[in-house]
């Protein structure tokens, strides 16, 4: 009798885990993989899209709202809105999310992130604005990345851009006011004199003519992770960019964490080709 009421709180126990609910949410760009599997039309003029996805053992359910953003505020002008429900299966670390004859594939980064993906399962780019990462909202301290990224040569230089929460560490003064950071990063290699530079635009070097200049090097993180560490003006590091793909950086703190985005906005860098 004993032994039954163990195993049945085991099953309770595993049960429980299996479908506890994940919730996530960011704003993205409309990408025509996102627009089809929405049902939204490819032709309908949008900014971005706002989503609130929940995850619960193999269903899950979206309400998105999206539209032409209203200046000045988070909000939209004539907000349209999407409510999905529906299956979810995981391949590896990729959730596939199904809506009738389409799906929706989303590699999991780690427990507090989710990247929406081609079909071939590569990230996909987001622009200035808006990047295709998804944010767990009740996040956990976590250095795990179940993406590593090949080493690729730098020929002469490479740009990357987008808009952040202000959270990355050591930038915005505590108790400054700040709603988020736009940031415009190049980085430059100098093969005869093997000089590696960086030049970064945006919020928080506006006074400063040209932007932010230094030295950058290329580190090896856990598990051979590919880690872009910029120092300042006394080479002392401070950014940290975990390169997720060829198109996609995502800022860590000094440990290796992953920083995880709000509703607004995510914490990565996309590639400017």
């Amino acid at each position: 009798m004993k032994f039954i009421a163990t195993l049945l709180s085991i099953t309770l126990l595993v049960a429980s885990a299996y479908s506890k609910e994940t919730n996530y949410t960011a704003s993205t760009p409309a990408d025509p993989i996102v627009r089809t599997f929405l049902g939204i039309s490819l032709t309908d003029s949008i900014d971005f899209i706002r989503w609130k996805l929940s995850i619960t053992g193999n269903k899950y359910s979206v309400g998105c709202g999206y539209g032409i953003g209203k200046p000045n505020t988070n909000g939209f002008y004539d907000e349209k809105k999407v409510i999905l429900n529906g299956i979810v299966r995981k391949e590896n670390n990729i959730y596939i999310l199904e809506n009738k004859d389409h799906v929706l594939r989303l590699a999991e980064l780690n427990a507090n992130l989710l990247h929406i993906v081609n079909n071939d399962n590569t990230l996909l780019i987001g622009g200035g604005g808006w990047s295709y990462v998804l944010n767990n909202t009740e996040p956990i301290p976590t250095d795990q990345s179940n993406f590593i990224a090949k080493q690729s040569v730098l020929r002469d230089s490479i740009a990357f851009q987008g808009r952040t929460p202000c959270g990355v560490p050591h930038i915005i003064q505590p108790g400054k006011e700040c709603y988020k950071l736009k940031w415009y990063l190049v980085l430059y290699y100098n093969k005869k004199n093997k000089q590696a530079t960086y030049r970064i635009l945006g919020t928080p070097y506006r006074g400063d003519e040209g932007g932010k200049r230094g030295s950058w090097k290329t580190i090896s993180g856990k598990e051979g992770r590919i880690i872009y560490q910029l120092n300042d003006a006394n080479e002392a590091p401070f950014i940290y960019l975990l390169k997720l793909d060829e198109g996609v950086l995502i800022f860590t703190d000094s440990k290796g964490n992953l920083l995880v985005g709000d509703h607004d906005f995510s914490y990565t860098l996309n590639r400017r080709f």
